[in-house]
């Protein structure tokens, strides 16, 4: 029982993580010490799964896909994403630097968590740092799209998002925020709008079902390589959770305003500025507090 409640521990933060805009849900997986289960596990489910199910042989079933460990991780990130997600959109909307500044704390702590476990920093494992850092700080500068609720675009916005999602570093919020939909999915998250979100839920099923295959084949073939990579990734991230930047719009018509970029600055010191560092502070303290507490667990299962 202290087993799962553990991984439904681990699943709040996932949940958390995965609301807000630059944070990624796999990256507390990996820090926590769940990710390569998590992607076993997500792997299981084939055809071979769906013959088990539908002949009842539910014990068998539930083996193979790892049922409750997968249980104990989504009932924590569905309960975090419906209670955190009115919370997390008013905090972004009125204290949105203090907010980036705690997830920059994050970030950082999260870089340390990751890199470690690679064993050896090699000539081709510092070349997948130095892309992963390279893609993710790209995706920084790209412009947001306009929203569109059609259900095929929702669909393939819930497949990319949870790709995202379960990567390390690379945020399925923000890009959902990139092709436009951030605003209308956390408002329908809030509403519970099933016409939003039935389409996102078909796409993130699709998505998991085939992209953990990927995961689970780089992990077991390319160790090292796959996690220099996603280092990068967490470590790129870091310019698209900085907290002092200002977004540009557009006006469009109607009065309308459409984001398209960002503009980095430097922290102005004031009360603002010592406040997000003791924020950051924390941030990082969490994390690096879950990471021994995740080892500590391991140790004892």
């Amino acid at each position: 029982m202290n087993q799962y409640l553990s991984l439904f521990l681990k699943g709040l933060a996932m949940g958390a993580a995965n609301v807000i805009p630059g944070v990624s849900g796999g990256t507390i997986a990996f820090i926590t010490g769940i990710y390569q289960r998590l992607i076993d596990a997500l792997k299981s489910f084939d055809l071979n799964a769906l013959k088990l199910l539908l002949k009842g042989d539910f014990k068998v079933f539930a083996l193979k896909t790892d049922l409750y460990f997968l249980i104990a991780i989504f009932a924590g990130i569905a309960i975090s994403i419906l209670s955190l997600a009115k919370v997390l959109e008013y905090a972004f909307v009125n204290y949105e630097v203090l907010t980036l500044a705690f997830f920059f704390g994050l970030i950082i702590a999260s870089i340390l968590g990751v890199g470690k476990q690679i064993s050896s920093f090699n000539i081709s494992n510092i070349m997948a740092l130095l892309l992963g850092v390279a893609i993710a700080a790209g995706i920084a500068f790209l412009p947001p799209a306009e929203a569109n609720d059609s259900f095929i675009y929702l669909t393939i916005c819930g497949a990319v998002a949870i790709c995202s999602m379960i990567l390390p570093g690379l945020s399925g919020s923000y890009i959902l925020l990139l092709m436009g939909n951030y605003v209308l999915v956390m408002q329908a998250i809030g509403d519970l709008s099933i016409s939003i979100l039935a389409p996102i839920a078909i796409g993130c099923i699709l998505g998991l079902v085939f992209f953990s295959r990927l995961l689970s084949f780089l992990f077991k073939s390319y160790q090292d390589f796959t996690i220099s990579i996603l280092t990068g990734f967490v470590a790129g991230s870091l310019a698209i959770i900085w907290p002092w930047k200002e977004t540009q719009y557009m006006i469009l018509e109607g009065g309308k305003e459409k984001a398209i970029g960002y503009e980095w600055q430097l922290p102005a010191v004031g009360t603002e500025f010592y406040i997000a560092i003791a924020l950051m502070i924390v941030g990082f303290l969490l994390v690096w507090l879950m990471e021994r507490y995740a080892n500590k667990d391991q140790s004892a299962i």
